[in-house]
């Protein structure tokens, strides 16, 4: 139910990406286009990287509204107007007071007892001269009341420091509309997001750690042809040492498998064999010792995950065997119609394997040789997609969608990246905050351990709860610091008997909540504004997985946790 991670370790790699120095003979994969066509491709330059050219254009199209500029509301929209999205507006009513001017790096003490969402979004919109912005001086409640229709054409909506009272009407309102809802809250050392969407579909996920698709196990035609039409063993060393590495894979993996009755080499002892049997097809100096062929220590270091059987991963099965893909409507969204495509591409052409990725790794080889080896892929790759696009066509058609609904151009990135598909399912916050629902057990479960960074969640409903009640935050005010301790211990044993969960192991995080007063410190606004815009980044592109429910962060311990409700 919940995962904990030590020590939260951000994936730099997503905003600093380096290139490599090939040496003589080092072939990789094309890279992409310069991105130094134009001042734009410049300005974008590292994040073009990240999404591509397709990503940011879903990023410059995006309609995102903040609920409420406070410290962690403009440090989400400061990361998200800085690489470029189309437009925000910023809802909020109420005017900048001293303790925002103290917490909030965009307001000002000029900006004392003005509208926060005027100054926030002016401030705001000098970042980026391509992002357009506005602002309702209004609050949420009002708007929900009397324009009900207000949040139909956004994006992305991002709440932040919302009440219970509000928090529930809203939450109904954009689950009915299935637009992503990231709700985000920085209480003292505390910081929370919280993301609802009914489902919400990636095609293209980024995995660290991609298996290549090599099909040596099950050569295509075109690869089998060109594969034998090479001779390793009449070659000169020259030559021998720049033939790519999965000509000397396949060659070796034929020669194992006609000795292990067609098997392949299936675990560690076997493998091990296996790669013995690639160094002896190594050229031999005068002493019988093995020359130096990078491309043959290549091919051994590539045994544990190039000589596996192909196959469909479990995860993809389960997209594939989804009611949703099987059993389609005249409503049924693009990527559960590609999704039906390649099941029936598996299920006939494919002969149980998924359309073919169309690329192969980088290795030592000579120019020549690896080009003409990665056409081979690419084209078979392209053979795959135009039948996966036939049938999606034909799947329009019974469907009664227009032709144009989904291009050849969307269904080649779908087969592309169809081995790491993902869906996710989320749950509704009203129901969360519901009494009857059934997160008590795994609420219950969680806090049996006293480490657990569960009891922070607790602690955020307990505060929603006592909110309710005396409409201030416990510890507000200085003066009420000892009540208060006592009225949110009696707001937060409430909960927890209504949970069905015993009482807490210590009350010194009810003290410690008190001490903060509802505040907001901006060093964990700045860190849960960087991760609430990466979640609103990936709803928009489409791309990577986002955070599954609920995200909570410790900045005592700079530990944080991930939990499903």
């Amino acid at each position: 139910m919940a995962s904990n991670t030590k020590r939260l370790k951000l994936a730099s790699s997503m905003f600093c990406i380096g290139g490599d120095v090939h040496l003589l003979y080092r072939m990789s994969s094309p890279a992409p286009k310069s991105p130094e066509q134009s001042e734009k491709s410049k300005k974008y330059d590292r994040q073009l990287r990240l999404w591509g050219d397709h990503g940011q254009a879903a990023l410059e199209v995006a309609q995102v509204c903040l609920i409420n500029a406070t410290a962690i509301g403009t440090e989400i929209m400061k990361s998200l107007v800085l690489p470029g999205i189309g437009a925000f507006t910023i809802v909020d009513g109420k005017k900048v007071t001293e303790e925002d001017i103290g917490c909030n790096f965009f307001l000002d003490a000029d900006s004392c007892g003005k509208s926060r969402a005027q100054v926030a979004t002016q401030l705001l919109l000098e970042l980026n001269p391509d992002v357009r912005g506005d602002y309702v001086d209004e609050n949420v409640d009002q708007l929900l009341e009397n324009s009900p229709d207000f949040f139909n054409n956004f994006t992305v909506v991002i709440g932040t420091s919302l009440t219970e009272r509000t928090l529930i009407p809203l939450s109904k309102k954009l689950w009915q509309l299935e637009i992503p809802f990231i709700v985000c809250r920085s209480y003292g050392f505390i910081g929370y997001i919280r993301v609802q969407i009914p489902e919400h579909t990636v095609i293209e996920t980024h995995p660290d750690d991609q298996i290549p698709d090599l099909r040596l196990d099950r050569p295509f035609p075109s690869l089998k042809k060109h594969v034998d039409s090479i001779d390793l063993e009449s070659m000169e060393l020259k030559d021998h040492a720049h033939v790519p590495y999965l000509v000397v894979l396949y060659k070796h993996l034929q020669r194992w498998k006609k000795e292990h009755d067609g098997l392949l080499p299936r675990n560690y002892k076997e493998k091990d064999l296996f790669r013995t049997m690639i160094r002896q097809g190594m050229f031999k100096d005068e002493d019988g010792n093995p020359e130096a062929e990078e491309n043959f220590e290549e091919a051994i270091r590539a045994v544990t995950k190039a000589a596996n059987p192909t196959t469909v991963p479990q995860h993809v099965k389960e997209i594939l065997e989804d009611d949703c893909c099987v059993n389609l409507t005249s409503k049924s969204k693009p990527f559960w119609i590609m999704a039906k495509a390649v099941r029936d591409f598996v299920e006939n052409e494919g002969e149980g394997c998924l359309p073919l990725r169309g690329s192969i790794p980088d290795m030592t080889a000579e120019t020549e040789r690896y080009i003409a080896l990665q056409q081979v892929y690419h084209n078979q790759a392209v053979k795959d997609a135009e039948v996966v696009f036939r049938s999606v066509q034909q799947l329009l058609h019974q469907l009664n969608q227009p032709a144009d609904t989904i291009t050849e151009k969307e269904v080649r990135l779908f087969c592309k990246h169809a081995s790491s598909l993902y869906v996710m399912r989320g749950t509704s916050i009203a129901d969360e905050y519901d009494p009857k629902s059934p997160n008590a057990q795994n609420i219950a479960g969680s806090l049996e351990n006293p480490d657990s960074t569960m009891v922070y969640y607790v602690m955020l409903r307990g505060v929603d709860r006592f909110h309710s009640e005396y409409n201030t935050y416990p510890g507000e005010f200085e003066d009420q610091v000892e009540p208060d301790i006592v009225k949110l211990k009696a707001c937060i044993s409430k909960l927890l008997s209504e949970w069905g969960s015993g009482p807490l192991a210590k009350d010194d995080y009810v003290h410690e909540i008190c001490r903060y007063g509802g505040a907001e410190l901006h060093s964990v606004s700045a860190f849960i504004g960087g991760c609430a815009a990466q979640e609103a980044i990936k709803f928009i592109t489409g791309q990577y997985k986002p955070v599954n429910n609920t995200f909570m962060y410790d900045a005592i311990s700079s530990n944080t946790a991930t939990f499903v409700f």
